[in-house]
């Protein structure tokens, strides 16, 4: 049993003003006697391990480990993945509403923190721990068989929880995963239908369920589950980005692209995923995707030199060899040690026959790299 006065707390946030604003707070509330306080996700789970705590209040946005991550570490702890959880968060942010349908978040509280939501929630999760209902009373039995490996005896324990709550998606998707364990996929599915079906924002029972389909090699029954999920959550793009490239290579063209496209316009300014992205397509031979998701990045970050070379290159071996010289140029002009850049105008030089230009430039690549072996054999070319 947790007791108010007397409890321990965990605080985590990476603003000492909020981290010092909660401890007066809790004091004014005269609630716990044990404060501990972290800078982010990392360093709470280090207190964690040397003293747990009877309840952790967590902000959604951290640097190094953010509130999910730091969620999900404890969640796969044995020893600390029962501490109940308050998130707070600066704003009703999507993502936090499809946390909640994934993983334990007992409550969560939107900033600025009031004195009376903060003495609720808190008062509330502890009621909850303290006096489990009988649906949570069977889930954790259900744990203990299944870490047993007695799988039979998870199920029945989660049957039993369903008819205290039969909407609960989180037992839904539980009973669901069990059912795969025991190579009954058809009634698995059947259950994580049901979870999304009650519970609109539950993702991650979308993506166990697209991840099935995927096995099926159903790739467009899990393309479509993918874009459900990137509706709701920000969380996903990796596995939706390796689904569009699995899809490429099974020949499913259009859904691929779909997929990419919907990924790239809900990643926002995600370089490094849109340059995943754009390699995947040229890698399939997908080069007018690829190029227009070029264009638009080097729109938004002209500075870009090694995406600007491979535009450049992908104009090059397209023919058009105007557009891939004004790439080539624009590089030479911002970065003047540019050994590949200088090169490769030097080609395209020579190639439209003018030969005074290319071995001008020719000149300026041997001067940076005298023993430059491509420059030494397009010389003697001419």
């Amino acid at each position: 049993m947790i007791d108010f006065e007397t409890m321990s707390i965990l605080v985590v946030d990476d603003m000492k003003s909020m981290r010092l604003t909660i401890r007066k707070m809790l004091r004014n509330l005269n609630i716990g006697k044990m404060l501990r306080f972290a800078e982010n996700g990392k360093a709470g789970l280090e207190v964690l391990k040397e003293s747990p705590c009877d309840l952790a209040i967590i902000d959604w946005n951290m640097p190094v480990m953010n509130g999910s991550q730091m969620l999900t570490e404890l969640r796969q702890n044995k020893t600390l993945r029962d501490m109940p959880v308050i998130m707070v968060t600066a704003e009703n942010e999507r993502d936090i509403v499809s946390e909640v349908a994934e993983h334990e978040i007992d409550a969560y509280l939107l900033k600025p923190l009031t004195l009376a939501a903060l003495d609720k929630k808190i008062k509330t999760v502890v009621h909850a721990v303290n006096n489990p209902d009988e649906a949570t009373r069977h889930v954790l039995k259900a744990r203990e068989y299944e870490e047993a490996g007695d799988l039979v005896r998870a199920i029945e324990q989660i049957r039993l929880a369903l008819k205290y709550k039969p909407s609960a998606s989180r037992i839904l998707r539980k009973l669901g995963l069990l059912h795969f364990d025991i190579n009954k996929p058809a009634i698995g599915e059947k259950c994580l239908l049901k979870a999304i079906s009650v519970n609109n924002q539950d993702t991650m029972s979308r993506d166990h369920l697209a991840k099935y389909y995927v096995k099926k090699k159903d790739y467009k029954r899990a393309q479509k589950i993918y874009l459900e999920i990137l509706r709701l959550s920000k969380r996903h793009f990796g596995t939706a980005t390796q689904l569009g490239e699995t899809m490429l290579t099974n020949g499913y063209r259009m859904e691929a692209l779909e997929l990419f496209a919907k990924i790239i316009g809900a990643s926002k300014r995600n370089s490094v995923l849109r340059e995943k992205i754009i390699s995947t397509c040229l890698e399939n031979h997908e080069t007018d995707f690829a190029v227009r998701l070029m264009e638009d990045s080097l729109k938004e970050n002209p500075s870009n030199y090694e995406l600007m070379y491979k535009a450049g290159m992908v104009y090059y071996d397209a023919g058009d060899l105007d557009k891939a010289l004004s790439y080539f140029r624009n590089i030479d002009s911002q970065k003047k040690g540019d050994v590949a850049a200088k090169l490769q105008i030097a080609r395209i030089h020579y190639v439209n026959r003018r030969i005074l230009e290319a071995d001008d430039y020719l000149r300026q690549v041997l001067r940076l790299d005298p023993k430059n072996k491509d420059a030494l054999s397009l010389r003697q070319e001419f």
